[in-house]
């Protein structure tokens, strides 16, 4: 558990979810379960191109995603995904989650902190995790017409920058808090920078392995 912050100011304890708290990417696992193999695999094949776009930067990871959410998302119902949602958490927490990461997450709640999942996955996907974890939730939020899937995302992909942005709309000026943030990809960097305590693949084997990037956070 966390001592108090040295600034005595109330403590914002920020998690990523996927490769953080979980051994791997959660999203195109969670389609592949509720879609099932057939259709997964026939939907997969339209983002052969796309994704050999990203790989020659012609096309954005945000917008890879777009492309990805368009494909399996569009008209489909938002009580299906939040059903079969509920499902994949039940089914693959135990595969799925790194056992130190529900450690800490335990360890701040038990500390008092405000404790907040912030993750570029679907909001929809998250929620039965954090629900298990009893712990907030911000990640991309999807498109919602009449309780249909439109296949876009509302507002934007909750990573890098917008992760910060996210953050002040909850939670107003973040200097008012000391940030503590765990993350484990680019999408986190930004997040990272902010915190006065940043954990870098923390829960990841050998840390030594991840020393370098570890300080680039922490040199303020």
């Amino acid at each position: 558990m966390h001592a108090p912050s040295p600034s005595e100011k109330p403590v914002l304890s920020v998690f990523d979810f996927d490769g953080t708290l979980t051994h791997s990417d959660s999203f195109v696992p969670f389609l592949r379960f509720a879609f099932g193999k057939r259709i997964f695999t026939l939907k997969m094949l339209r983002l052969v191109l796309p994704t050999l776009r990203c790989f020659s930067r012609r096309l954005t990871r945000d917008e890879l995603k777009e492309v990805l959410i368009t494909t399996f998302l569009t008209g489909v119902e938002a009580r299906w995904v939040e059903e079969k949602a509920k499902i994949f958490c039940s089914r693959y927490w135990a595969k799925m989650m790194r056992q130190e990461g529900l450690s800490a997450v335990e360890a701040e709640i038990d500390s008092g902190a405000e404790v907040t999942l912030c993750s570029a996955s679907p909001e929809l996907v998250l929620r039965p995790f954090t629900d298990r974890l009893g712990i907030k939730l911000i990640g991309t939020q999807l498109d919602v017409k009449d309780g249909i899937l439109t296949g876009k995302i509302s507002g934007n992909n909750c990573r890098c920058g917008q992760k910060i942005a996210r953050l002040k709309h909850i939670y107003g000026d973040l200097s008012a808090y000391h940030l503590r943030a765990w993350g484990d990809s680019r999408g986190d960097y930004e997040l990272l920078y902010a915190a006065q305590e940043p954990h870098w693949r923390h829960f990841h084997r050998n840390p030594a392995k991840y020393e370098k990037r570890r300080k680039q956070f922490s040199v303020r």
